[in-house]
């Protein structure tokens, strides 16, 4: 699994690094086949203060690609959301690799 972290327009420090990998720790104990995972955060510069710090993660699994982001004014509490994000899409992911019936109603409807 190759995980690549990065920032735009702020250095991800590492207590941040360190952050992000223990959040994602939990995406791996629920399936562990994942291929690559790429992280960014981003700080935007807009005049309002609420939601200008953003994290956007793309995960690549076995089948598919799956993305999510999540903006909010803290950028911890936004990898926070991303992770609960993320991670939804991933256990949904397995079950449907896991569904032994998915393949069947496929050739019922062709």
């Amino acid at each position: 699994m190759n995980l690549t972290i990065s920032g735009h327009h702020l250095d991800v420090t590492p207590a941040l690094r360190t952050y992000v990998t223990d959040k994602l720790d939990r995406v791996t104990r629920h399936f562990d086949q994942l291929v690559d995972i790429k992280v960014l955060l981003t700080v935007e510069k807009l005049k309002e203060k609420e939601k200008r710090q953003r994290a956007e993660c793309s995960i690549r699994v076995k089948g598919s690609d799956l993305f999510a982001e999540c903006a909010n004014e803290d950028l911890y509490a936004a990898v926070d959301g991303l992770v609960d994000k993320i991670d939804r899409q991933v256990v949904r992911h397995k079950d449907r690799l896991q569904d032994h019936h998915f393949d069947a109603r496929r050739r019922e409807l062709a």
